[in-house]
């Protein structure tokens, strides 16, 4: 996995940069005339400024070209060439060197530029091309201790008047290489994390994805399964009733029997559900449905138990979502379940509907022992679960959460020790959404 994230990042370096690239030269190109028309006449050195407009000229062109390539690329969805990137470095040292020559040789303060490039190439180019530029680099610094343009006024012992303007120049190079390296390797490093960190969120999605496609595997295969041993219990508590009523007569096995189909019927159902919303592409169609219905539902859910409080404004309830139905109340009920599970007997626990910034928040809380800090962070994942062996698999909060993000919404679990835990499922409204009275 490292591996592939460090070529990925290698990849992806040449096309992140490209734009500052272009940009970059630009300022470089016209840097580089502004500078030598300062020192021609503003200093007053004998400089050839048509000569020393033709490299700046070059990269104003080649630039162009450059950036051509790079919205080129972009439409097309093509990744920029690290080659193309080391040419445009190769062609700037060359044209940096022109310069140089051009102006004192070796004795020209900005040779310290030749370092930035070297620098820019070994954040965004393989190391093989950052050896390359380099040694070209230190070829073409050696080569303007043989040929060059003598300027007096940049000779390191120049013993005219005024100020030294060699000792300038290198503070004013130094100054102009810091900010170029640090300005521009700060941002292509910036970029890369950003990169990078994209590229591990979506591998985590795709890992979520493939744990659910496990499980909807697997639920498929156990819901064919459960179809034989269904029928077989029905058909046996179908006979047991038979029995307990016209032969025996005992009323209580009879009610028990009655009992069993009901629930052998709906489990049918549910699975009658899960074929049904299994052809739709996505899972279940969405449907207009009002949050007072959803909310209905969990309260009937739980007959009997007093302590579920449940607070919804005539407002809120009045809001129709567009949202798989079925889904988003077994969503509820499981969060409910979990909450009366967690809760002592005696507890309230409260389901909370608001209305919120575009979304709807289900907020249940229990008054439970709370989940430890460590537990917290792995609220969510498959398989895992706070409860008791046999109490439960660990899907619950997993499969509302995976709901919620598939919904454009959001999951989000809260716990202190001793005071309970808050589970709010956040989604959002669409602009189809209406409220209606009710």
């Amino acid at each position: 996995m490292l591996d592939s994230m460090t070529s990925q990042r290698l990849t992806a370096a040449p096309r992140i940069a490209l734009p500052w690239i272009v940009r970059l030269r630009y300022c470089v190109a016209a840097g580089q005339m502004i500078t030598a028309f300062m020192g021609n006449f503003v200093l007053h050195i004998d400089l050839p400024l048509v000569w020393i407009a033709i490299p700046p000229g070059l990269i104003a062109l080649s630039n162009y070209l450059l950036s051509e390539r790079a919205r080129q690329a972009e439409r097309s969805g093509h990744i920029a060439d690290s080659t193309l990137v080391a040419a445009v470095f190769v062609l700037d040292t060359l044209c940096l060197t022109a310069l140089l020559t051009l102006t004192g040789g070796p004795n020209n303060p900005f040779t310290l530029l030749y370092l930035v490039h070297i620098t820019l190439s070994a954040t965004i180019l393989t190391q093989r091309q950052t050896w390359g530029l380099g040694v070209l680099a230190c070829f073409c610094f050696a080569s303007l201790f043989w040929v060059y343009r003598p300027i007096p006024q940049l000779e390191m012992h120049h013993r005219g008047t005024g100020v030294n303007l060699h000792l300038i120049g290198m503070w004013v190079g130094f100054a102009v290489a810091t900010l170029l390296v640090t300005m521009f390797s700060g941002k292509i490093s910036e970029l890369l994390r950003q990169h990078e960190e994209s590229l591990l969120f979506m591998q985590e999605q795709l890992a979520k994805k493939d744990r659910l496609a496990a499980l909807v595997t697997l639920a498929a295969g156990a819901a064919h399964e459960l179809n034989t041993p269904l029928g077989t219990i029905a058909i046996a508590a179908k006979e047991l009733e038979h029995y307990a009523t016209n032969t025996v007569r005992d009323s209580a096995v009879a009610e028990d029997s009655r009992l069993i189909r009901a629930e052998v019927d709906r489990c049918c159902e549910i699975l009658r559900r899960m074929s049904e919303h299994g052809a739709e592409p996505a899972g279940e169609a969405p449907e207009d449905t009002l949050v007072s219905t959803l909310v209905e539902v969990v309260r009937r859910s739980f007959p009997g138990r007093e302590t579920l409080r449940i607070g919804v404004s005539k407002e809120t309830a009045g809001l129709l979502l567009r949202v798989p139905k079925h889904a988003v109340q077994q969503a509820l009920i499981a969060l409910v379940k979990n909450a009366f599970e967690a809760s002592p007997a005696s507890s309230p626990i409260l389901l909370d509907v608001k209305h919120q910034s575009g979304s709807v928040h289900f907020e249940v809380r229990d008054r439970g022992i709370g989940i430890g800090e460590d537990d917290l962070r792995h609220v969510g994942e498959p398989f895992f679960t706070t409860k008791e062996p046999g109490r439960g698999m660990g899907l619950g909060v997993f499969l509302v959460r995976t709901l919620a993000n598939r919904l454009g919404g959001s999951l989000t679990v809260s716990s202190s020790p001793n005071q309970g835990t808050s589970a709010t499922l956040q989604l959002p409204l669409t602009d189809s959404t209406k409220r209606v009275l009710i």
